[in-house]
């Protein structure tokens, strides 16, 4: 279908309030938070609706929104990135305000919260066109309003469930719901008494399965945060789909990435278990970048619905903070440990890494015909994956100088055994005082090498 994805449900307004804590007040014994920074941004069903528009998918939210001024700042959040289809909020919008001293949260202050009123036909007509529904559902009541059109959704497209402890039960039918641990076993808990109440993956399995039957839900992925997530058919065995990495960082916000992810995957064609791999890969890598309080995150996350993270935006904003901006370039076919190695080396030599990546005819042109072996789409999918890349920009010349110059990386990082003169990329770098590194892969690793291999050991 080429309906809109469409995300329904609880929307907030977060704040982020930073600063120092490094004195205690005189008239009680509570530190004194010297606010260096405060920023406010989507929260709820509002951050899932964006971090699903970084598709090249119409996204729309249905949610309720009302009047007053965090209304009226979440409107101006959500204005050119996704279309809104507002239901009635008597009342003020939720607003969660969190207070963190050095990165690390401190205290978080809620307040509002209206009820949510009757929706008209407008919420229908757009839920019978979509092409694949997220209901983030935070127990305000939004879901509830609705159930009768989800219900009719989720016969016909898949509908993916996030689902709050205090909301009601995901509608029969759904495709996916995505619990994450705690919010697994506070729903087993209130479903039955038996329900066990463990954390070892033998009892996330029992809830998952439990809850899919409850839920008369196709399939459930409990999200475990570093460990990955358990997809759960009920009597079928359970998948781990594990974590690409550990990733260290805020996790604020990595639920809601998990199911935009997973939803738009859904929508593209995938089945559950390819769905839940790419979520679970989409949540590592946003909790690694800082999660939703990341202000430069935040950026690419709420940019423009058609927009990947752009290679040219993030270094002029790595720039402007003072930052070092680090390129690398390559073909990357058959990314193997060197090619791994290089890029984690290079991103630590500054605080973004760009990848120059050649394209197919580029491609051709320099390593014959055959090559590549993935074309440029998915050796671009498996780069991004990297917990170390924050962008990729795709070139067609033989030489990446045209987007060097465009870029003005600070460092260029070079794979393999090149000598720094034979580079025309030196020169380049020197317009602007750039440095140029070469660094060497490990050692027997290559694409050649791989390839000649599989090709010697594929003969009968």
């Amino acid at each position: 279908m080429n309906g809109p994805l469409v995300v329904v449900g609880d929307s907030l307004l977060d704040i982020d309030v930073d600063g120092r804590a490094d004195r205690l007040a005189p008239d009680a014994p509570v530190p004194v938070v010297d606010v260096s920074a405060e920023r406010s941004r989507p929260g709820g069903a509002a951050l899932a609706a964006c971090l699903t528009a970084r598709t090249d998918r119409e996204v729309v939210l249905v949610t309720a929104l009302g009047d007053g001024p965090a209304a009226r700042t979440l409107r101006r959040h959500l204005t050119g990135r996704v279309r809104l289809v507002e239901l009635p909020l008597v009342g003020d919008l939720p607003v969660k305000t969190r207070v963190r001293v050095d990165g690390r949260a401190l205290l978080r202050i809620d307040r509002g919260g209206g009820t949510v009123g009757p929706p008209d036909r407008r919420a229908a007509q757009v839920l019978a066109r979509a092409s694949a529904v997220l209901v983030a559902d935070y127990g305000r009541g939004l879901a509830d309003r609705l159930r009768p059109p989800l219900t009719a959704c989720a016969a016909h497209v898949p509908l993916v469930w996030d689902p709050h402890p205090r909301g009601g039960p995901p509608v029969p039918g759904a495709r996916l719901v995505t619990p994450n641990a705690a919010e697994a076993k506070a729903c087993a808990a209130a479903l039955d008494p038996d329900a066990p109440t463990g954390d070892g993956l033998p009892d996330h399995t029992a809830r998952g399965a439990l809850l899919a039957g409850r839920w008369r839900a196709a399939s459930v992925a409990v999200t475990l945060g570093r460990r990955g997530a358990l997809l759960s058919r009920g009597t079928e065995s359970p998948i781990l789909l594990p974590a690409p990495y550990e990733a260290t960082g805020d996790p604020c916000g990595a639920g809601d990435c998990f199911a935009a992810a997973v939803t738009a995957a859904l929508a593209a064609g995938a089945i559950p278990e390819e769905a839940v791999h790419t979520g679970v890969t989409a949540a590592a890598d946003f909790v690694a970048r800082g999660g939703a309080g990341n202000p430069d995150l935040w950026d690419r996350a709420s940019g423009p619905a058609t927009a990947p993270p752009d290679a040219l935006r993030i270094a002029e904003a790595t720039r402007a903070r003072g930052g070092t901006v680090v390129a690398a370039g390559g073909c990357f076919d058959l990314l193997h440990a060197g090619h791994v190695s290089l890029l984690e080396s290079a991103a630590r030599l500054g605080d973004c890494l760009i990848v120059c990546l050649n394209s197919d005819d580029s491609v051709r042109r320099l390593k014959g015909p055959g090559r590549p072996l993935n074309p440029v789409g998915d050796r671009a999918r498996i780069l991004t994956g990297l917990g170390c890349v924050d962008a990729i920009q795709v070139f067609e010349e033989d030489t990446p100088e045209r987007v060097l110059r465009t870029l003005r990386p600070d460092v260029w990082v070079k794979g393999g055994d090149y000598r720094f003169e034979s580079l025309p990329e030196a020169s380049v770098l020197a317009e602007w005082g750039g440095q140029v590194l070469v660094l060497p892969y490990l050692d027997g690793r290559s694409t050649t090498a791989l390839a000649e291999r599989a090709a010697v050991r594929a003969r009968p």
